[in-house]
C-alpha cells in the first residue's frame, strides 16, 4: 500500500486514483499531489492563448497605407461610442441586480417581520424561523443551480479576468450565458442571507459585457448577427475588457478612477495611455448610469445622484449648530494606523484559512456528485440563517431610539440618509421606542446595515 502515491496507484488504491484522475491539473498543483517527472502539468487543451501582439506583415502595411485619415477618425470615434455603450450597460447590470436584491430581501424580511411580531405574543417563533428558512434555502438553491449551469460564474470572476488579460482564454469567460448566470447567481445569494457581496462581481459582469458588446453577436443567440466590421482582434477585445472591468468596479463603488487605476495596476499587464482616457470614460458613464437610476427609483429625484455605487457609507458631516464637532483629529490618526495593522493581520490570517479550506473542498467536495456541491451551498445557508436568528433573539440588546430616529431633525435628513436609517430599525422582542441592534444589523440588506452602524447614535457594537 505504500505505493499509492507512486505509478501503481490504480492497482493498490483504486479510489485513490479515481479521485486524481476527477481533478484537473490545476487542482493537483494546487494540492501538492504532482511528485514524478511524468505528472509535471501540461498546459490544459481547453485553455488557449490570445495573441495580444500585432503582426506586422506586408497585408497589414497594405491596409494601413489604404486607411486615409477619415477612416481612423471614424475607427476612433466608433470605439469611443463603443466604451460609452459598455459604460452604460454595466451600470444597467448592476441596477438590475440592485433593484431585485433590494425587492426580494425587502418581500423576505416583510414576511418574517410580521411573523415574529405575532409570533412573540403566541410562542411561535419557531414557524418564524422556518419561514426565514424557506425563503433563503430557495434562494440558494436557485443561485446554485446557476452555477451548476456554467462553472465559470461562479465566485467573483476577477482571477478569471486577469487571465484573459494577460492572454489566457479561459472557455466560456466572457460569454453571454455567463453573465446572466453571474447576475442571477449574485442577485439569489444576496437575497439568500449569504455573507457575500454583489460589488465583487459587477468586475467579471462588466468585462463581459466589454468583450461581447462590441462584436454584435453571441454564440448564444447565434441567429441574431450584424454586419459589424470593426473590433475583431483579440488586441481590440482585450482593450473592451479592460475598460468593462474598469466599469465594474466603478459601478459597484462610485468610483471611477479607482476603477481605471484597478484595471491599469491589477489587471491589464498590456496598456497604452490612449486607453486610460477611454477606460476613464468607461468608468464614469457606468457611474453616472447607476447614480441617475437608482437615486430616480429609490429616492423619487431623478438627477439629484445621491447614490453613486452599489456600497454607499453615507455622508459624514458635522451638524451646523455644531461648532465643537469634528470628523477627527491628529490623535485619531495614530488609530488610524493601528487598525491598518489589525487590518492587515487579520486579511493575511482569512486568506491563509480560505487557503486551506480550499484545499480540502478540492479533496473533499469538488470531485464528488454535483447535488452534493448544491446540498454543501444549502448546509451553509442553514447555519447562516439559524444563527442570524438565534443572535438576533438571545444577543439582541434592546436600545433607546436616538433623537434622530425620533424626530429626524439632524444633518442627517439633509444627506438623504436618516430615511433609510430610521426605516431600517427592527424592534424584534423590545418595548416601545426600543430597537433591537443585532435584528436591525441582521434582518436589513446590507447597505442599510453599513449606514445603520455609521449614522446611528446609538453605537451597535458599544
Amino acid at each position: 500500500m505504500a505505493g499509492c502515491g507512486s505509478g501503481v496507484c490504480c492497482c493498490c488504491c483504486p479510489r485513490c486514483c479515481g479521485e486524481r484522475e476527477s481533478r484537473t491539473p490545476e487542482e493537483l498543483t494546487i494540492l501538492g499531489e504532482t511528485h514524478e517527472e511524468e505528472d509535471e502539468i501540461l498546459p490544459r487543451k481547453d485553455y488557449e492563448s490570445l495573441d495580444y501582439d500585432r503582426c506586422i506583415n506586408d497585408p497589414y502595411l497594405e491596409v494601413l497605407e489604404s486607411m486615409d485619415n477619415k477612416k481612423a477618425q471614424r475607427y476612433e470615434a466608433v470605439k469611443w461610442v463603443m466604451v460609452f455603450a459598455i459604460g452604460v450597460c454595466t451600470g444597467l447590470v448592476g441596477l438590475f441586480v440592485d433593484f431585485f436584491v433590494r425587492l426580494f430581501t425587502q418581500l423576505k424580511f416583510r414576511v418574517v417581520q410580521s411573523s415574529v411580531e405575532e409570533c412573540t405574543e403566541k410562542g411561535c417563533l419557531a414557524l418564524s424561523l422556518l419561514e426565514l428558512l424557506g425563503f433563503n434555502l430557495t434562494f440558494v438553491f436557485l443561485a446554485s443551480l446557476l452555477v451548476l449551469i456554467q462553472p465559470v460564474a461562479a465566485g467573483s470572476g476577477i482571477p478569471e479576468i486577469k487571465c484573459y488579460l494577460n492572454g489566457v482564454k479561459v472557455p466560456g469567460v466572457v460569454r453571454l450565458r455567463t453573465v446572466v448566470c453571474k447576475a442571477m447567481g449574485v442577485l439569489f445569494s444576496v437575497a439568500g442571507g449569504l455573507f457575500v457581496g454583489k460589488e465583487g462581481p459587477m468586475i467579471h459582469s462588466g468585462a463581459v459585457v466589454g468583450a461581447g458588446l462590441p462584436q454584435f453577436q453571441s454564440i448564444s443567440l447565434r441567429k441574431i448577427q450584424f454586419n459589424f466590421p470593426y473590433f475583431r482582434s483579440d488586441r481590440d477585445k482585450r482593450d473592451f475588457v479592460s475598460a468593462g472591468a474598469a466599469a465594474g468596479v466603478a459601478a459597484a463603488f462610485g468610483a471611477p478612477i479607482g476603477g481605471t487605476l484597478f484595471s491599469l495596476e491589477e489587471g491589464s499587464s498590456f496598456w497604452n495611455q490612449g486607453l486610460t482616457w477611454k477606460v476613464l470614460f468607461c468608468s464614469m458613464a457606468a457611474t453616472f448610469t447607476l447614480n441617475f437610476f437608482r437615486s430616480g427609483i429609490q429616492f423619487g429625484s431623478w438627477g439629484s445622484f445621491q447614490l453613486p455605487g452599489l456600497l454607499n457609507f453615507g455622508e459624514f458631516k458635522c451638524s451646523e449648530s455644531d461648532k465643537k464637532c469634528h470628523l477627527w483629529t491628529a490623535v485619531d490618526l495614530g488609530f488610524f494606523i493601528l487598525m491598518g495593522i489589525v487590518g492587515g493581520l487579520l486579511g493575511a490570517t482569512f486568506n491563509c484559512l480560505n487557503k486551506r479550506l480550499a484545499k480540502y473542498r478540492m479533496r473533499n467536495v469538488h470531485p464528488k456528485p454535483k447535488l452534493v456541491r448544491v446540498l454543501e451551498s444549502l448546509l451553509v445557508s442553514l447555519t447562516t440563517t439559524v444563527v442570524v436568528f438565534v443572535a438576533s433573539m438571545v444577543l439582541g440588546e434592546c436600545r433607546q431610539m436616538s433623537s434622530t430616529s425620533q424626530n429626524g431633525n439632524d444633518t442627517l435628513s439633509l444627506q438623504g440618509v436618516s430615511e433609510d436609517v430610521n426605516s431600517s430599525i427592527k424592534t424584534f422582542f423590545c418595548p416601545n421606542e426600543t430597537y433591537n441592534d443585532m435584528a436591525t444589523l441582521f434582518f436589513n440588506p446590507q447597505e442599510s446595515a453599513i449606514l445603520q452602524l455609521f449614522h446611528q447614535d446609538e453605537l451597535h457594537l458599544a
